[in-house]
C-alpha cells in the first residue's frame, strides 16, 4: 500500500492523491457553485408536501387548520429522524468492547442536542392547542384511520432505545407491528429490535466500570460495608437507644423498613427475581457501575459518565413529558371518543404515561442507594490514579505522585 503522506520539496505534507484531490474539489465546487438556498434544502419538495383534503369554507377555517395539523406533524417526523441519527451515533461509539473515552464528550454533546430537540417537540404541542375541538371536527374525518400510531419512526426510536414488547401496551387489541402492512416497514421494525439497543449497550458499558472487579478496587465490597455502617449510625443506633418504647418500635420499624430497600440490591439474588419481575432493566453489575459513577462523580474521569447518566434521565423525562402533551391534547381535541385508528384514544395513550414506558428507569432508582459523603469508601492510591486524568490511556506521570496520593489518603483516614 502506498504511503498516505507524501512531501514536497519544500517539505511541505500532502496526501499522496493530491492530484485526484484536486480534481475532485473542483468537480464539486462546479456541481455546487450555481446551488442556492431553495435548491440545497429542496424546498420545492418540502414546501410541496402539504395536501389538505378538506374545501375551502366560506367564513370557516377547515383547510387554515387541517394545515397547521399537517405541517406540525411533519416536523415532528423530520426531527424524530434527526433524533434517529444522533442516537444511531451514539450507539455505534458505544458498540465496541473498548469504548474511546476520548469520544466521551460526542456522547454528551449529541445527548444534549437529543434533549433539547424533545423539548422543542413538547412545546410544539402549544401551537396544536391554538386550534379548538370544533375546528379539528372540520378536518376529522379526513384522516380516515391515519393515526399518529402508525408513525415508523417513532416506533423504531422506540426500539432503538430499548423498549421491549413486554413492556408496551397492545393498541387495539393488536400487536403493535400489526398496524404496518408493507414488508419494507416490518423489516425496518424487526432490524432495529434485532440490532443492540441504546439501553443495552449502555448496560454493557456500566459493566466495565473501573473498580468493580474482586481484583481491583472491589467497589461492592466496600459500599456495602458502608451502606451497614451508615444504616446502624443513622437509624439502628438511635432506635436501640431511645427509652420511649412507642417511638423506639417507629424507629426500629423505619430502620427495618430502610435496610430491606437496600437489601433488595446489595443481595445479588433479590436483584435477579427483581428483574425477573420486570421491576429492573439493567444487569446487577451495571447497577453497580452506576451507583459508583454517581458516588465519584468528582473524579476526573468520571466526570462525563455521570453526566451521560444524567442526561439519559433526561431523555426518559422528556419522552415522559412528551407523552403526557400529547395525552392532554387528544383529551383536549377528542374527549373520550374512539381514535382515529380504532383505538381507545384518550384511555389508551394515558396508559403509555408510566414507569413501563421509561427506558432507564434503573438510573431513576440509583439515588435511592446513595449515601452520605462521610460514608462513600475511600479510593486506594492506584484507584485514585485509574480515575484521575487520562491521557492516550495512561496517567499523567509526575514526581512523587504516588508518595503524594498516599499522604492524601492517611490524612483523609486521620
Amino acid at each position: 500500500m502506498a504511503c498516505p503522506y507524501a512531501s514536497n520539496d519544500d517539505g511541505s505534507i500532502f496526501s499522496g492523491n493530491f492530484t485526484d484531490e484536486i480534481q475532485d474539489g473542483l468537480n464539486n465546487l462546479a456541481i455546487t457553485e450555481g446551488i442556492n438556498y431553495h435548491q440545497y434544502l429542496q424546498l420545492s419538495k418540502v414546501l410541496s408536501a402539504q395536501k389538505p383534503l378538506s374545501k375551502v369554507e366560506e367564513g370557516k377555517g377547515s383547510v387554515h387548520d387541517e394545515h397547521l395539523f399537517i405541517v406540525t406533524h411533519q416536523a415532528y417526523e423530520l426531527w424524530f429522524k434527526q433524533i434517529l441519527y444522533e442516537v444511531d451515533s451514539i450507539r455505534d461509539i458505544l458498540n465496541n468492547n473498548i469504548v474511546d473515552e476520548r469520544m466521551m464528550l460526542m456522547i454528551v454533546t449529541q445527548l444534549n442536542r437529543v434533549n433539547m430537540i424533545m423539548k422543542l417537540l413538547c412545546d410544539q404541542f402549544c401551537i396544536l392547542e391554538t386550534m379548538t375541538p370544533l375546528d379539528f371536527l372540520r378536518f376529522r374525518s379526513f384522516l380516515g384511520s391515519s393515526s399518529g400510531f402508525q408513525s415508523l419512526q417513532f416506533r423504531i426510536l422506540e426500539n432503538t432505545l430499548g423498549l421491549k414488547d413486554k413492556h408496551r401496551v397492545k393498541y387495539n387489541q393488536q400487536y403493535y407491528k400489526d398496524v404496518f402492512n408493507d414488508e419494507e416497514s416490518i423489516k425496518l421494525l424487526d432490524e432495529s429490535a434485532r440490532k443492540p439497543s441504546l439501553l443495552e449497550l449502555v448496560e454493557s458499558w456500566l459493566e466495565r466500570t473501573p473498580g468493580l472487579s474482586l481484583n481491583d478496587f472491589n467497589f461492592w465490597n466496600k459500599y456495602q460495608a458502608a451502606v451497614k455502617q451508615w444504616l446502624h449510625d443513622e437509624f439502628k443506633a438511635p432506635a436501640e437507644k431511645e427509652t420511649n418504647p412507642n417511638l423506639k418500635e417507629l424507629k426500629m420499624a423505619e430502620y427495618n423498613k430502610i435496610q430491606n430497600a437496600y437489601t433488595e440490591t446489595l443481595n445479588e439474588d433479590n436483584y435477579r427475581r427483581a428483574t425477573e419481575r420486570g421491576e429492573r432493566r439493567i444487569s446487577h453489575s451495571a447497577f453497580q457501575g452506576a451507583i459508583m459513577i454517581n458516588l465519584y462523580r468528582d473524579e476526573p474521569r468520571f466526570h462525563q459518565p455521570f453526566q451521560i447518566l444524567t442526561m439519559l434521565q433526561d431523555l426518559d423525562s422528556h419522552f415522559t413529558k412528551w407523552r403526557y402533551a400529547h395525552v392532554m391534547l387528544v383529551q383536549r381535541m377528542i374527549g373520550s371518543k374512539l381514535g382515529t385508528g380504532g383505538s381507545s384514544g384518550y384511555h389508551y395513550l394515558r396508559s403509555t404515561v408510566s414507569d413501563r414506558y421509561k427506558i432507564f428507569l434503573d438510573l431513576f432508582n440509583v439515588s435511592t442507594y446513595m449515601i452520605p459523603r462521610p460514608y462513600i469508601p475511600q479510593l486506594t492510591v492506584s484507584m485514585k490514579r485509574t480515575l484521575s486524568v487520562m491521557l492516550n490511556g495512561q496517567t499523567p506521570a509526575t514526581p512523587n505522585t504516588e508518595d503524594q496520593l498516599e499522604k492524601q489518603a492517611i490524612s483523609s483516614a486521620v
